[in-house]
This record gives C-alpha cells, structure tokens and sequence, in this order.
C-alpha cells in the first residue's frame, strides 16, 4: 500500500471510528440514565401511594420514551438521518393513538379514578348504569358485584367518570 492510501484509511477511522465511539458512548450512558430516571419515577410513585400498575405503567412508559431519545441521538451522532426516522415514530405514534382512542380514554379515566379515588373497593356505588359493591378498580375497568352477587359487571372507566358517580353512605346523615 502507498502512503497516500494509508492516510486516507487513518482519516476514515479518526472520522468514523470516533462517531462510532461517541454513538456507543451515547447510548452507554443514555441507558444508564434512563435506568436511572425510570427508578426515581417508580420511587416517587411509591412514595405518594400510587397503585402498584400505575407505578410499573409510568416507569416503563418513563423508560422507552427515554430510550426512545437515546438511541436517535446515537444514530445521528452515527451520521444516519434521523428526521425520517422521527417523522415515521411521529405518525406511528398518531396511528396507536388514534386506534386505542377508546383505551386511552378508559386508561386516563382509569388514573383519574386511582388518583381522585371517589369511591374505593368495598364501596356500594351506583356507576355507569349499574349498582352493587365493587370488587376491583384497574387501570381500564371497574369490576362490581350486584346488589345481590349473582352477577359480576364490568364497566370501563370511561363511562364512569362520564357519567354520575353514586357512593352509598354508611349512616345516612340527618
């Protein structure tokens, strides 16, 4: 090999083993952030007493959206085209939202009704249409058993924070 050919193979590797270097520097300690980000959302979540899906739920949500950033940023420090690549996560994204629109809405009401709790589990409410005592409140639904436990109803979230919320009281007060 000819001395010209040679530095032009050094320069290459200085140009391109360094961007490699930084991409997987990158993503190295991106990682490690997101790891640690993810860990202090689950701490605070279990701090303020949050329901334990809740708290699983916002720290992997916390996680891939991070690692999300991550890894297009060591892709563009790789001197690949990303704007694409964002745009494609940018309409993908738009396209889940829009075919769990539904599941969304029953999610959102789902949180509102952990965090806002206006009734809890054991409670005889009148929801969404229907009357019993109920059993389990997650994260997309609410499971109640009628007045006289021969039917187990279930009833998403949505429509309960839609509509009236009954809470029978203990002692009626005078």
């Amino acid at each position: 090999m000819d001395e010209k050919m040679i530095e032009k193979i050094y320069g290459y590797v200085i140009q391109y083993g360094l961007s490699f270097l930084y991409a997987v520097l990158i993503f190295i300690i991106g990682r490690a952030v997101a790891q640690f980000i993810s860990q202090l959302i689950e701490k605070a979540l279990n701090k303020v007493t949050v329901n334990l899906t809740l708290v699983s739920f916002g720290k992997h949500l916390a996680y891939y959206l991070l690692m999300t950033f991550v890894v297009i940023a060591a892709l563009n420090k790789l001197g690949v085209e990303t704007s694409s690549f964002i745009a494609v996560v940018g309409a993908a994204s738009l396209a889940v939202g829009l075919a769990l629109q539904g599941s969304l809405s029953n999610f959102a009401s789902g949180v509102m009704l952990i965090l806002f709790q206006p009734f809890k589990v054991g409670d005889a409410v009148e929801v969404g249409g229907a009357q019993g005592k109920v059993k389990e409140i997650h994260i997309f639904n609410t499971i109640i058993i009628n007045t006289d436990k021969t039917k187990k109803i279930i009833i998403p979230n949505s429509k309960i924070t839609s509509d009236k919320i009954v809470v029978e009281l203990d002692s009626p007060s005078e």
